[in-house]
């Protein structure tokens, strides 16, 4: 049996500073949004405001990821509470889509009865939101390589800058025109943003609590890479899941020649998967050959003059 640990070579109260830092920015300025969309008229303004939303959840659960990771298991609960964080995802996920139906029944309303808008002060606090926007980018910048959760974060704010400059358009048209079909117009597109990462993350966490095999890994892959290690004879029950978003877990039985090295072959097996599929959380039970044979589900390959048989478990 093995398990290994990776580390994050960029300093983690760096890292939580800067996300709780942008999480404040976003929470505040996303209150002001509300606010001034509901003063204004602006539906535009709300769902720019349901966008954010979507930014602070996202920031929150990042948050709560780096804090679990530091906090013990308790005995009675092996994997402590990473999954927790995925719960939190999903129910967000709700919300979320709640909040679509919303905008999406306001927007057609206002198609068939249009709403005056107040332009001016759309358009002054949508070029806030964007300097928000941009200041936060500023402060993730060039931390966003070392650190899946700071790269999360990154985008997350990228994509509300774009739906700020929506925002901007939108009160500049209704202030020199008095255009008010632009506000409806406007929404629809923020909520298209909502929706397709409102879905992402629904669909992975999902995927995360039915311990499927995480979507930027391929089962077959990583059997084949295993099976291809020096020493190793067959590969079977394969397994792939994640504990929570960034940590990645696998198990599987490892047949291996009488007479071979298993500490040896164990250690190649956990360096391949930590340094190609960045796997760092394995078991590995090693059991030794006892007869040549070829399950019949199994595929049979050549490899240094070797058979390896690749099975892997029902849900990898």
């Amino acid at each position: 049996m093995g398990a290994g640990h990776g580390h994050d070579h960029l300093n983690e109260s760096t890292k939580r500073s800067t996300l709780l830092l942008v999480l404040g920015l976003t929470s505040t300025f996303m209150g002001v949004e509300a606010i001034a969309g509901w003063v204004t008229g602006s539906l535009a303004l709300l769902a720019d405001a349901g966008h954010m939303l979507a930014d602070v959840a996202a920031l929150s659960l990042s948050m709560f990821a780096m804090w679990m990771a530091t906090k013990k298991s308790p005995a009675d609960k092996t994997y402590g509470y990473h999954r927790v964080e995925i719960l939190a995802a999903a129910i967000n996920a709700v919300v979320l889509l709640l909040l679509v139906c919303f905008i999406f029944y306001e927007a057609f309303l206002r198609f068939s009865h249009p709403s005056s808008v107040v332009g001016l002060p759309v358009l002054i606090v949508g070029t806030v939101g964007l300097g928000v926007n941009l200041l936060s980018l500023r402060l993730l910048t060039g931390k966003s390589t070392a650190s899946l959760n700071v790269r999360s974060a990154y985008l997350e704010v990228l994509s509300d800058a774009v739906t700020s400059v929506g925002v901007i358009v939108g009160g500049a048209v209704i202030w020199t025109t008095g255009w008010y079909m632009i506000d409806p117009l406007i929404s629809i597109g923020i909520t298209l943003f909502i929706i397709w990462r409102t879905w992402l993350l629904l669909s992975q966490a999902v995927n995360v609590l039915m311990e499927g095999v995480p979507s930027h890994l391929n089962a077959k892959d990583i059997g084949d890479a295993l099976a291809s290690v020096t020493g190793v004879q067959e590969v079977h029950d394969l397994h792939i899941w994640s504990i929570t978003s960034g940590r990645d877990a696998l198990s599987a039985h490892i047949i291996v020649p009488s007479g071979e090295d298993r500490d040896s072959v164990l250690r190649n097996l956990q360096q391949l998967l930590q340094e190609r599929f960045h796997i760092d959380h394995v078991t590995l039970q090693m059991m030794e050959q006892r007869s040549e044979r070829i399950q019949p589900d199994g595929r049979i390959r050549s490899d240094n003059n070797k058979s390896s048989v690749v099975r892997e478990g029902s849900d990898g």
